[in-house]
């Protein structure tokens, strides 16, 4: 039997069906939705899966029995129930019978005519209007944004063989869409939106323009509420719920299944999927890997597992984007991140002064999970949870907490900023990394403190010093500000190298500060400040004696213990007591 291929990138429920690709049944959680009846809103990050959601409900609606063979929702196609026939409802009692034969005759002829206006059906298949947002071009001022609406209105009519006005009015024209699509084809329309968001989103770093275009769309989306009595299902995604749309006070009954737990594996990847539907690719990849396939399931778990999106943080989701390219590259790398703009990210947290450690185990609560908030106005961690940087975690002290996903969205972030920071004083991160990684493999702790020196060099700690004190106070860390930023800075810059680090910043609870793989090859580091008055090189001895005292390297055999002594005063280690491997 031919393997079938991975659907990289093809949104296209039909090509998937058709084109021999992998199909990751999703369908029962679609007929749920469908016999629900309710407008249905989902948000969910970019490349997530949302626009092949979308694709499979216009097969749906439109009653392509054959794409659906062997999935789920094929006995949903073949009930009887769902395919009525035309109810025809003649009540004589209403026939007046004051004017003669000739006005019986006529007054029969009203009441057919008006059981005729009245009918509407239900049929499979029916009229599915479908607007993709994404297609909105944005790159022409807010007129030009209106025109690209109303074309892409009027694409939408012209596949559904309907004529409208030449009106330039966007709202206008979506409801003359509405309306004639469903008197033509004499039956409500299903409406699809992808990317809803879209176009309100590629300005928010642009306040004014932001404004701008939410009221335009404001005005588009208010016609799904003016006109539902000509709607069968509306099914509407976006990246989040903003509430300043007016699309949601507008359609007052929608439910946002965003975050429940029910759909939380709506779109995505579970590792149970993975298993199921990539049997061959799995086996293949652990062959070139020489590794088994589960120690494969490991280290994919930890790579790109951990997207969580229901209420009570439970269900772990893959990126189908980075697992498909995983298995057509066979190469652990952030293909998610890259895939979008990591720049705009980076110059995002650089702009705030934000540091990637202070977003680890971030609390929040769950009135932030019902209105994290609008994307040109949110705080920082509304805007990275939305955008999928980060995602949710059953929480310590709250109700639940922000993290990174897995390892691919935090080694990326860390290497984001890292790159931002160096560059802005001329530093070339990949020669500081090469420096670093030849310094861990070939056991040379000069290497590793140079380069550890010229990111400490870089760092605006003044400007630091707000995330520094709230990330602190968060995670009841017991250390000062300044502390916190040198040991969180050369753990992103660590991690942004990609060296596996395990890091416990809880001091109290006696592990090592940093614990860094690399080659087969382990660092233990432990790091101490030297305040007004102290001695750096105190501080590196007690580091040193630390590790050994506390058996910090004993689970790791031939492990290169290294204590560090940083001066605060010149923001620099300036002394280093060492254990090297005989």
């Amino acid at each position: 039997m031919k393997r079938l291929k991975l659907p990289k990138g093809i949104p296209s429920f039909e090509d998937i069906r058709t084109g021999g690709y992998v199909y990751v049944d999703k369908t029962n959680y679609l007929v749920d939705l469908v016999e629900d009846g309710s407008p249905v809103f989902l948000a969910r990050p970019r490349r997530f899966g949302k626009s092949l959601a979308v694709s499979t409900f216009e097969a749906l609606f439109s009653g392509r029995k054959e794409l659906f063979e062997g999935l789920a929702a094929e006995e949903f196609l073949t009930r009887p129930d769902y395919r009525p026939g035309p109810v025809i409802r003649l009540d004589m009692s209403l026939v007046s019978t004051n004017e003669g034969i000739e006005g019986i005759k006529e007054s029969i002829l009203h009441l057919t005519k008006e059981s005729a206006r009245k009918l509407k059906v239900e049929l499979w298949p029916g009229p599915v209007i479908r607007l993709d947002m994404s297609l909105v071009s944005t790159n022409e001022g807010i007129e030009g944004i209106k025109e690209s609406i109303l074309h892409l209105t009027k694409e939408s009519a012209r596949k559904l063989k309907v004529e409208l006005s030449d009106t330039k009015l966007c709202g206008v024209l979506l409801r003359e869409l509405i309306v004639r699509t469903a008197e033509k084809h004499n039956q409500k329309a299903a409406v699809l939106v992808d990317e809803y968001d879209k176009p309100y989103t590629d300005f928010v770093n642009d306040p004014d323009m932001a404004n701008m275009v939410r009221n335009v769309l404001r005005d588009y989306y208010i016609q799904l509420k003016a006109n539902y009595e000509h709607i069968r299902f509306v099914f509407i995604t976006g990246i989040s719920k903003f509430a300043r749309f007016g699309v949601f006070s507008a359609l007052n009954n929608i439910t946002d299944i965003s975050m429940s737990p029910k759909y939380a594996g709506i779109c995505g990847y579970s590792e149970d999927e993975i298993i199921r539907y990539f049997p061959d690719y799995m086996e293949e990849t652990a062959a070139e890997m020489q590794i088994s396939t589960e120690e494969l399931s490991g280290r994919m778990r930890y790579y790109y597992n951990g997207f969580s999106f229901d209420s009570c943080a439970k269900t772990r989701l893959y990126n189908p984007y980075s697992t498909l390219l995983f298995f057509e590259e066979r190469d652990f790398a952030s293909y998610w991140v890259e895939s979008g703009q990591p720049k705009f990210i980076a110059d995002y947290m650089k702009g705030r002064d934000l540091t990637v450690e202070q977003f680890r185990n971030f609390p929040v609560s769950k009135d932030f999970l019902r209105n994290p908030g609008e994307m040109d106005a949110t705080p920082p961690e509304g805007f990275l949870y939305q955008s999928g940087y980060l995602t949710l975690r059953p929480g310590i002290s709250s109700d639940l907490s922000l993290d990174y996903p897995n390892t691919e969205v935090l080694n990326s972030m860390s290497e984001l900023l890292a790159q931002n920071i160096l560059r802005d004083k001329n530093e070339d991160f990949n020669g500081c990394r090469n420096v670093l990684l030849k310094g861990l493999m070939t056991v040379n702790p000069d290497k590793v403190i140079r380069t550890l020196n010229r990111v400490l060099a870089s760092i605006p700690y003044d400007d630091f010093a707000k995330a520094a004190r709230q990330s602190i106070s968060d995670h009841d860390y017991d250390m000062t500000p300044q502390e916190w930023l040198y040991r969180s800075n050369i753990l992103s810059f660590l991690r942004g190298c990609g060296v596996a680090v395990i890091a416990e910043m809880h001091t109290n609870r006696g592990r090592a500060d940093l614990v860094v793989s690399n080659k087969g090859r382990t660092w233990v580091i432990e790091i101490k400040v030297a305040y007004q008055g102290e001695s750096a090189e105190t501080k590196a001895e007690e580091a040193l004696s630390q590790i050994i005292d506390r058996n910090y390297a004993v689970p790791y055999p031939d492990a290169i213990c290294l204590g560090l002594g940083i001066d605060d005063g010149k923001r620099q280690i300036t002394a280093s007591r060492a254990i090297l491997p005989d």
